[in-house]
């Protein structure tokens, strides 16, 4: 009787097989082996796995393999409920929250997130419409942790300590650089600085009647419109780099019949209206580069260049082998506004001057044409903002690009009084702004303008996310509706040539690379990012095959019409079928789909 008592639960648990969780990547492995023509049994025996599992993993192939191509993460291992229409829009406002965060150097902690969260959340649900009464959103750092690894927002830091400026480390920098300077025989003409800021080239002051009149449309507000220059010059002062914008649209309406070449900019976008990393790349290798070494020759001294940088987040962290001829030094976290040269008043001094010309141009547009303040404002468009960029740009001095290095270089500041005439030029300008400010009946301020200027990066609202994510979505249909070129499309030869770069780098990499554990650790990751393409690829492969294949019965089927019509079974039964005899009959099509499977 002893042997035949029913197993405890502790022993059942003891020999239960433990369920395991398949990662997508494995999935996608075993029907790619299936699809080859491996028995189901042989996969299941190399993965260690039933093989009912296999079967219902290729029973689920079409749903594996288009979430798949969604780029989700290869090492997730369910396919996730579709969620409501609220949720998936707020992570995805909050991504964008998250970067546009990350972009300020603003400090992060879960908390703050997990506010930010349900705020959002609450708001769209309103806005949708959902219920409720539905289930209630809690922000857990569960779901926090979640969210970071499906929206891939790996380089946002996460910490409970605010940033402030560290102090200790910008008195002791100057003299780190003054020895790599000595180091190198760097001359002040070959040692640059370049730095990013945001402008908000369409804001009025908040207490003017023009903005007030705007907060009060519905809709998109244009003095939230943001773009982000990079400025950049030397030492001595005598050269100052082309600057870069970036915008969020690639092709506004004011510029649709302008060569970008021709701009007093370089000009770049992407939906942020961030430097990134790739554009930074772009913008050292193909405007940076070419445009000191030709100054350079003309000063007739070495190519051999120190770039100061900031630890800004579209700066790449791997730019000490970018060029021979340039050394690039960082600043330590969190002294960019202590020491950094372009931070100690040229870009200040070329926002005033950018505001003043804007306002000049519509006194004079009041005086010469009677145009009035509202239709001046309304017409006034990017490229007349760039013009002016352009002119606030070229009327800062050399002798303010030379003193603003007084913190950081003293040794290389030919005139001291030049760091004390930005505060003079400062005011004389914040006089002008007042002055022309009144000749358009605005009553305004110096304050007022102050205010203004120092509004670099706002915090996004929730309004302004959700106005935002309206405004590219109608720009996007717009310039849709006018682009002339095909739409992108994926063809199987430049796939093939992706991945075949792909492989080059990794191959690359792996010469060089000592540590072996490394190398594979990396090579997995990268082609785990990629597996999304691959599949497609394969889709594409089997269609172009299937379609071959259609041709080829199609004409046959054209050319012998008598065969075509014969009986199945005599035509499989009572001979073997010579496809190069006789070509593939009508009935033999599902036996040749499956052969080529």
């Amino acid at each position: 009787m002893s042997g035949s008592k029913r197993k405890s639960s502790g022993d059942v648990a003891g020999t239960a097989k433990k369920r395991h969780a398949i990662t997508m990547e494995t999935k996608v492995k075993i029907i790619e082996r299936v699809e080859r023509g491996e028995k189901m049994t042989d996969v299941a025996r190399s993965f260690n796995l039933n093989r009912s599992t296999i079967g219902t993993i290729v029973k689920n192939k079409e749903k594996i393999l288009e979430h798949v191509k969604s780029a989700v993460s290869m090492m997730s291992t369910i396919i996730s409920k579709r969620r409501g229409k609220a949720m998936e829009e707020m992570e995805k406002l909050l991504s964008e929250w998250l970067q546009d965060q990350h972009q300020r150097r603003a400090p992060l902690n879960i908390m703050l997130i997990q506010e930010k969260a349900k705020s959002l959340y609450e708001d769209l649900k309103k806005k949708y419409g959902e219920e409720s009464d539905g289930p209630s959103f809690n922000a857990s750092c569960g779901w926090f942790y979640r969210f970071k690894a499906r929206a891939s927002l790996h380089n946002v830091k996460v910490s409970d300590e605010a940033m402030s400026a560290d102090m200790a480390a910008a008195r002791e920098f100057p003299d780190i650089l003054r020895e790599i300077i000595d180091e190198g025989a760097y001359l002040p003409e070959q040692v640059f600085n370049v730095d990013e800021t945001g402008l908000y080239w369409k804001r009025m002051p908040d207490r003017s009647y023009i903005s007030k009149e705007e907060k009060l449309m519905p809709g998109y507000k244009a003095a939230k419109d943001r773009l982000t220059l990079l400025f950049g010059g030397n030492a001595s002062g005598d050269m100052k780099l082309k600057p870069l914008l970036v915008y969020h649209s690639e092709n506004p309406k004011a510029l649709r019949n302008i060569a970008r070449g021709s701009l007093p900019v370089v000009w770049k976008s992407n939906p942020k209206a961030w430097v990134t990393q790739a554009i930074f790349q772009d913008w050292f290798f193909h405007h940076f580069i070419p445009e000191v070494e030709i100054y350079c020759l003309e000063k007739d001294i070495p190519f051999n260049i120190l770039l100061l940088l900031d630890s800004a987040p579209g700066h790449p962290p791997f730019m000490d082998d970018f060029h021979p001829n340039v050394k690039v030094v960082r600043l330590p976290p969190d002294t960019t506004s202590l020491i950094q040269p372009m931070d100690q008043g040229v870009i200040s001094t070329f926002k005033k001057y950018y505001l003043r010309h804007t306002f000049r141009q519509a006194v004079k547009a009041s005086d010469e044409s009677g145009t009035t303040l509202r239709q001046f404002w309304k017409d006034y468009n990017i490229y007349k903002a760039i013009k002016n960029i352009d002119f606030a740009w070229r009327e800062v001095t050399a002798g303010t690009m030379n003193g603003v290095w007084k913190n950081l270089c003293p040794q290389f500041v030919h005139d001291f009084r030049e760091f004390e005439k930005v505060d003079e030029e400062s005011r004389e300008v914040f006089s002008n702004l007042v002055t022309l400010s009144e000749k358009l009946e605005l009553d305004l301020q110096e304050d007022d303008f102050t205010e203004l200027l120092a509004v670099q990066h706002e915090e996004l609202t929730n309004a302004d996310l959700m106005e935002l994510e309206a405004q590219r979505k109608d720009e996007e249909r717009q310039e849709e509706e006018e682009r002339s070129e095909e739409l992108k499309r994926f063809s199987m030869q430049d796939m093939a040539r992706g991945f075949s770069l792909f492989e080059e780098a990794l191959f690359i990499l792996e010469a060089q690379d000592p540590n072996v554990e490394r190398y594979t650790k990396v090579e997995a990751a990268v082609q785990n990012a990629i597996r999304c393409y691959r599949v497609i690829y394969e889709e594409k492969k089997r269609a172009t095959a299937q379609t071959s294949l259609d041709r080829v019965l199609k004409r046959e089927m054209e050319l012998s019409p008598a065969r075509s019509q014969s009986p199945c079974l005599s035509d499989v039964t009572a001979r073997p079928p010579s496809p190069v005899a006789d070509g593939p009959s009508l009935c033999q099509l599902p036996l040749l789909v499956q052969l080529r499977q």
